[in-house]
């Protein structure tokens, strides 16, 4: 009888591990210098099983962004119908990122990659298309249209383009605070810029 063969076991933290191996080399040689071998080899592990973690390395640069994008899900089906709807996405938006102190550093290498990488920004768009249709889809439900109408488009776009706007800022001034960031460019939008009336 032939042996059966199983697949080893994925290391609970093999995954983390790859993440940060691969945003070392990405922050200190750049993206597109290094390799997928050789981010396997600084992390400890195969070839083969680095691409059990992630389909290709811009994939590593995002981490667990499926999760990310369902926890963002999540909270929008979970607020208050009672709250105005672009509030209840600004607020999701503003949870969602709400890292603790200890990830912070890791974040800001990985946005900074994210952000100004030249060879991920395609990758980027895909991404952030994601998060447009997840809250697209909570706008249209909530006013009654549809995820492709112009209202639900426009606010996903545009609290998208706050939340990006927010992050350039935390990553450009050391030591601030990404949470006040969300809040300053989200109050700005829902205000309609109140700080340019003069």
């Amino acid at each position: 009888m032939a042996e059966t063969r199983t697949a080893a076991p994925v290391v609970p933290d093999g995954r983390a591990r790859v993440e940060r191996a691969a945003l070392d080399l990405f922050a200190t040689r750049g993206f597109e210098q290094v390799t997928s071998d050789e981010v396997a080899d600084s992390a400890g592990i195969s070839r083969r099983t680095f691409f059990r973690y992630f389909p290709t390395k811009a994939d590593a640069v995002w981490g667990d962004f499926a999760g990310h994008v369902a926890r963002l899900e999540r909270l929008l089906a979970d607020a208050d119908p009672a709250q105005p709807v672009l509030t209840s996405v600004c607020a999701a938006y503003v949870e969602v990122n709400d890292y603790p102190d200890t990830e912070l550093p890791l974040l800001r290498e990985r946005m900074r990659l994210i952000l100004t990488e030249p060879a991920l920004l395609a990758h980027s768009q895909l991404r952030f298309a994601e998060v447009d249709r997840v809250v697209a889809r909570h706008v249209a439900a909530r006013t009654g249209g549809a995820p492709a109408g112009l209202l639900p488009r426009l606010v996903a776009a545009s609290t998208r383009a706050a939340a990006t706007t927010a992050f350039e800022a935390w990553l450009a001034e050391a030591g601030s605070s990404l949470t006040r960031h969300l809040h300053l460019a989200f109050d700005e939008m829902a205000a309609g810029f109140p700080s340019l009336r003069g």
